[in-house]
Order: structure tokens, then sequence, then C-alpha cells
């Protein structure tokens, strides 16, 4: 049998064709474009999704035989607001997860709610990004549309309602809405009754890998397929990923070394940070999760590269890195802002100790370090709450570097397992697979997927003298803030 995962992405839909066995078969891509009708606003045509969809389905099939499939899910962006009116119309363009419109929403939420109040009903607090501020942002600014809603739901969920005609969501997506009570994975009636919606507007709530319904006819002909494919829930972006990287079971971790950074924590019992400083997510496996989301990682590295030294030669320039852990200079990382643990989008980066007699190497080593220190933030306040992590993997672009790898491992001092990955496209087959019951469990099938291709371990004296320079890499960002 053949299992599709569709990575609803923010550029382009990534679709990806799986053996039984776990073997990938093709992946296939379409782009969609991406408006920006005023500054900070960000928004997507749903109905250029289920075309592209369509496109890259018939695209990924070309040469096997559709009967062959048994199975569809999702990985998609999360946080995305997408509303249907009553006769199944489009009420308006998707607001997206990027999206800064509802920044006077998410200060009235975290201010007049208040963000312990918060916190206690969803397991986190407000961002301008989350689904719930948008919401207060249309019924504000647009009320005559927010009157026509009758369905709310997110943007992979789209592509299944699409699919099936049901219209449901899962629990690790709908836990970035700010509307759903993760802890107990039901929606938060206080929520719903401060957003001013109804719970039969909502979607019915599902596990990642349970089945939602078949294709409708009209969409089996759309996608050239059969109508007797099961469309599986799917999940939200990174607990898609997590499942494509086989952190599955407590205390799994995964870092994402791409333009963001992302710590993923695979956790059996929800787990709730102090001062609200990681996401507290279910996760795909039907447990939780807790995340740090680094708005600048390997973006710090390009920016550096590219920017500064007028370089594409990274590996020439990491060359020169040297002398791990003694390094004067120290960067903060913070080139957008910062989400976890901070969640300040107005500090910036910085050097710090420069002298006269400052390298290139030293400056570039110092981007790795500071990368590297952020991910650590996340990861103590991760164990702070319990969460035990001995191992991790690594993934995504800037994991391709042996030299940031073993930076990483001595600052996390953990052993780091570099994998390569096709990300939520591969979750998501993963989650059609077991959802239609073929493929055993999650961690079955990920023991056969997922490939380590080096491991970094740490180094005693190394760690020693990054333990002795992370306080003052903690001591960066108070400072930091102050001249914001």
């Amino acid at each position: 049998m053949l299992y599709i995962g569709i990575d609803l992405g923010t550029s382009a839909v990534k679709l990806l064709l799986m053996e039984q066995s776990g073997r990938v078969l093709r992946t296939v891509q379409r782009r969609y474009p991406l408006s920006f009708p005023r500054n900070g606003w960000s928004e997507q045509s749903p109905e250029d999704w289920w075309s592209q969809t369509c496109a890259g389905a018939r695209a990924l099939l070309e040469g096997f035989d559709p009967a062959a499939v048994d199975g569809i899910s999702f990985g998609g962006q999360m946080h995305g607001l997408v509303l249907l009116d009553w006769e199944d119309q489009v009420i308006r363009p998707a607001i997206l997860w990027n999206d800064g419109r509802a920044v006077q929403e998410t200060a009235w939420l975290n201010r007049e709610i208040g963000e312990d109040r918060l916190s206690a009903l969803t397991g986190n607090i407000a961002f301008a990004g989350f689904t719930a501020p948008k919401l207060l942002w249309v019924r504000a600014h647009e009320r005559e549309r927010f009157s026509r809603i009758d369905k709310i739901m997110l943007p992979k969920d789209f592509l299944a309602y699409r699919m099936t005609g049901v219209h449901s969501t899962d629990y690790s997506d709908a836990a970035g809405t700010l509307l759903l009570d993760t802890a107990h994975k039901q929606w938060s009636a206080e929520m719903l009754r401060i957003c001013g919606i109804r719970a039969e507007q909502l979607p019915v709530l599902r596990e990642s890998w349970q089945v939602t319904g078949t294709l409708r006819p009209e969409a089996a002909r759309a996608l050239g397929l059969p109508e007797s494919v099961r469309v599986c829930a799917g999940a939200g972006d990174n607990a898609a990923a997590a499942v494509g990287t086989g952190t599955l079971t407590d205390g799994s971790c995964n870092l994402s070394l791409g333009t963001s950074g992302t710590l993923f924590i695979a956790c059996d019992q929800f787990r709730l940070p102090q001062n609200h400083a990681l996401h507290a997510f279910a996760h795909a496996t039907g447990g939780y999760h807790l995340m740090g989301c680094m708005l600048s990682a390997a973006a710090c590295n390009q920016w550096w590269m590219e920017n500064i030294l007028k370089s594409g030669d990274f590996s020439g320039e990491q060359a020169h890195v040297s002398q791990l852990g003694n390094n004067p200079v120290l960067f903060a990382p913070y080139l957008m802002g910062e989400r976890t643990p901070h969640n300040d989008t107005a500090v910036r980066g910085a050097f710090v100790g420069l002298s006269l007699d400052t390298s290139r190497g030293q400056m570039t080593q110092a981007v790795l370090e500071g990368v590297a220190f952020a991910f650590r933030d996340a990861l103590e306040i991760a164990r702070s709450v319990g969460a035990e992590v001995r191992r991790a993997t690594v993934c995504g672009g800037g994991a391709k570097s042996p030299v940031w790898r073993h930076i990483l491992t001595n600052v996390l001092n953990i052993p780091m397992d570099y994998i390569q990955t096709e990300g939520p496209a591969m979750g998501a087959a993963m989650l059609a697979a077991k959802g239609c019951g073929t493929c055993g469990s999650l961690e079955e099938l990920a023991a056969r997927t997922v490939q380590v291709t080096d491991t970094a371990f740490p180094d005693a004296e190394i760690v020693r003298r990054y333990e002795e320079r992370y306080p003052v890499f903690r001591a960066l960002y108070p400072a930091l803030r102050t001249l914001t």
C-alpha cells in the first residue's frame, strides 16, 4: 500500500509518496503566492492551497497505480485563520501565522484576561500569530464578515474538509489556536466566550492519526485518486516533523536548525513551564510536547556570512573556528527579536567582547555559539519542569555543519544525532499509515525510516568551558532589553 503525506507550508505545498515499508518513492512541490496587503499583514487564498495540492497529487502519482493509495494525512502551517460561511464559501483570505495585525488584541488578552489566566486555560499566553487574537481582530474590524462565520478552521484542515466534507482538526494544531484547553484536550468554553464564538463553529477534535473520512467524489476526481482513500486528521507542522524525526517517546528531543529554530521535546504528561517561557502543546502521538521557538537560528549565520562577510563559503569560514569554549566574543542571536523564552519582538542582536585583536574566526564562532546558547535556554526551562532529555536529534540546513553540531552537543551536554528528514510531509505519511492500521506503532515505523548519519558526543573539557560561559550569555538579554 502507498501513503501520501501533505505538508502545507507558507510558500508551497510539498507532497510525499511513501511505501508501507517507510521508503519514500517521490516528492513534489507546488508553490502559491503570498500576499502582504498592508505592512505587517500576511494572507493567502485557501483556494490556491487546494488547486496546487490537486496539481501536486496528480504529478506525485505519475507512473504509480492510484488504486494502491490507502491513506492521506497532513502537516501544516499552524495558527492560520480560515473562515467559511453557511454555503461553504471562503469569507476572506486566510490570515497566516506570520501576520502581525492583531498586536492590540494580543496585548488586550495578555493584559485584561492575564497571562496567568490564559496559561491556565490553554497552556499558553497570547501571541499575535495565534488564532484567537486574529478572531478578535476580525470581530473588531470586519464585523460583517465576522457575523457570517459558520466554520472556523486551520490551514491544513481546509484541505481535509475539501477532501472529506468533515469539519475536524487534531489536538496538536488546535493547541496553537489559544482556544484549546490543552491539558484536558477540549475546547475552552471561557476562551470561546472571550472571542465571541460558538462551539459548533469549531471543528471536531481528533488524534492526529485518526481517520476523519474518505474522499468525496469531486475531490477524488480532482486529486486523481479513488474515493476509498482514507483521510487522517494530521498535525501541526512541528508535531508532524517530530513524527518524521522519531521524536515520539517521553524525553525524546529534536532540534530543527533552519532559518528559525525549534527545540521540540516529547512528553507523556502535560507540563506547564513557569513564566510562560515555552509553548506547551499537544503532540501527534496522543501525548504532549514542549517547544522552544527561536525567530533567528540559521538565519543568523546566513546574515553574518552573506550580508556582512559577503561570502558563500560557509565551510571555509567555519574552518577558522577553534578553541571551543574559550571564545571571548559572545553573540546575542536576536536579529528579529525573540519568541521563547523572552517573548520580546523589540530586542535585537549584538556582539559583546570585541577588542582590537578579535578575529574573523572568533566572530563566526560566536554566531554559532550564540544560537547554541539560545537552544540551551529552552532546554533548561524544559528540564525545570521535569523533562528528562539525555540525547537529541538535529536536522535542518544549519545542522549540515559538523562544527555547529559539535558546538551544540557540548553547549547542551548531550549526544547529538544528525538526521536528514523530509520534514512534516514524512511525518504526515507516517500518520496516514498508522491511521490506516498497516504499520503498527509510529515507533516501529520510525525505527525503519529515521536514519542517523553522524553522531556528535560531548567532550568533558569543552563542556566545562561552556558551562562557565553560559551564565555570561544569560546576562546578555536583560542588558539588551534596557537598550531597546
